[in-house]
């Protein structure tokens, strides 16, 4: 069968529980267990959650346990939690798709840690429903503030920092996701509203939301600042396509813009990263087609789309790695696509 000397000290046990987690789970099956008491030799801090392999021999399960404290469910804190630790993240465009997507990853990935999240778009009415949506979920570990703000609007952007409760200044993160495509028409039919809203919302919102951010992040450290950039741009930056002509200016102008910032910052600690995501199923299609919700839903035909979940996961990875650690630049596809335009779609 299975044995483990019970002769190590108490920590080496614990220790050797966790290492063997995934090896004997796989093996024998596991369940929730209740932890037995004995104060003390236990650290909380290792493990986010500790699942107790059940052995076919109970006097196994009793000598191998025998050491750690009582408790059914443990919440501990894991490296990444602990990374965002008491940080103030910001998100743009947070009232739908991916941008809500990365307000409950970020609070379910730290649910206990002073995490603070100010989550900002049009509609605050949708902001507020989350909020209250990630209490009831994480409970009040994490604080939620909505703030309504259109990041196409200069003069909105400026006065953001400075109307911000003073507990909630000391911003750590900013992720830039706010941004819309308007229409599939091609020049010289394109409409001047819609080239101008989506300029003015995906390139000068981010650039302007990014100034105003940056001096908290360069007042921070000993190294010329301290902080995080994430630049939600598209596939569309990198490989422009007939009938978007406009939307993949605006986010090469992104890339750009991530790019030489990221240069210019090469002396602090402010990482400055852009995730470009391939097909997303989320209101985005919906905005370019005026709300005709039959034509957004034809893009989507035959095809399994990422969801806005998928590049939540994506934002938060990126933010907990290793301070020394800059995920640069990241492309994301899901597997029926290959390209901007070069995607198999299933026959109906």
């Amino acid at each position: 069968m299975f044995s483990i000397r019970t002769t190590p000290p108490p920590a080496a046990v614990s220790r050797l529980a966790a290492r063997y987690l995934t090896t004997i789970s796989s093996a024998f099956g596991t369940t929730t267990h209740t932890l037995p008491a004995t104060p003390g030799h236990y650290n909380s801090k290792t493990l986010s959650r500790f699942t107790i392999p059940i052995f076919s021999s109970p006097s196994t399960n009793t000598k191998l346990f025998s050491n750690l404290p009582p408790q059914t469910k443990r919440t501990m804190s894991s490296a990444v939690a602990k990374r965002l630790a008491g940080k103030t993240i910001v998100i743009t465009g947070a009232s739908s798709g991916i941008g809500r997507s990365t307000a409950f990853e970020f609070a379910r990935t730290a649910p206990n840690h002073g995490l603070k999240l100010i989550l900002t778009a049009r509609r605050v009415d949708a902001l507020e429903q989350i909020a209250k949506e990630i209490r009831q979920e994480v409970g009040e570990g994490v604080q939620v503030l909505p703030v309504k703000l259109d990041v196409s609007q200069p003069e909105e952007v400026r006065g953001f920092v400075g109307n911000l409760p003073e507990e909630w200044r000391d911003i750590h993160v900013l992720v830039n996701n706010a941004g819309l495509v308007k229409g599939v028409a091609q020049a010289p039919s394109i409409a001047e509203e819609d080239i101008n809203v989506m300029f003015a919302t995906n390139v000068t919102g981010l650039i302007n939301m990014t100034q105003a951010i940056l001096p908290i992040f360069k007042a921070r450290g000993s190294e010329g600042g301290s902080g995080d950039i994430v630049n939600i741009g598209s596939i569309a930056g990198r490989e422009p396509y007939a009938g978007g002509s406009i939307y993949c200016a605006t986010k090469a102008a992104v890339r750009s813009f991530t790019d030489a910032l990221r240069k210019e910052l090469i002396a602090t600690r402010i990482r400055v990263m852009e995730i470009d995501p391939g097909q997303v199923e989320t209101e985005f299609s919906v905005v370019r087609f005026y709300g005709d919700k039959n034509k957004a839903d034809a893009v989507y035909a035959g095809v399994d789309p990422l969801t806005p979940d998928d590049i939540a996961e994506i934002v938060v990875f990126v933010v907990t790695r290793r301070e020394n650690v800059v995920v640069a630049d990241t492309l994301v596809f899901p597997s029926h696509q290959a390209g901007a335009g070069i995607m198999h779609r299933k026959s109906t």
